[in-house]
């Protein structure tokens, strides 16, 4: 009778890990709980950590380079010339200038994550939103 049981559960096993293995992804729904280390709480039903995930760019600081042509305000002092009482002084910024980018996750933060295909690996695609 054992023999049998255990033939059935191993028979289940199989068709479970078939359904599975025919799903290309799975989308999950995530809350991060600690920034450092990195923990995402999946759906109330494990805790993943830095070594289970992978980030996209939509969830991590960065540096960009971008293209600006700006002009100083009139009347708008930077805070240095605030402090030494200079006179204000305007100017064009033109060119290609590095900027980075705050969007690493945060404590709080509502997430979708995409589970690798019989994998224990999920990519954070990015918040939902509304987040910030």
């Amino acid at each position: 009778m054992a023999d049998a049981n255990a033939l059935v559960e191993a028979m289940k096993r199989a068709a479970r890990d078939e359904r599975e293995a025919s799903k290309p992804v799975s989308v999950c729904f995530g809350e991060v709980v600690s920034k450092a280390p990195l923990k995402i709480n999946v759906e109330q039903k494990m805790i993943l950590n830095e070594s289970q995930l992978i980030l996209s760019q939509n969830v991590t600081d960065y540096m960009t380079t971008v293209t600006v042509r700006w002009d100083t305000k009139a009347g708008i002092l930077s805070s240095d010339e605030v402090t030494t009482a200079q006179p204000p002084h305007f100017h064009e910024i033109i060119g290609q200038k590095n900027f980075l980018i705050h969007n690493a996750l945060e404590v709080g933060d509502q997430v979708i994550l995409i589970r690798q295909q019989e994998g224990q690996r999920f990519v954070v695609i990015d918040r939902i939103g509304g987040n910030r």
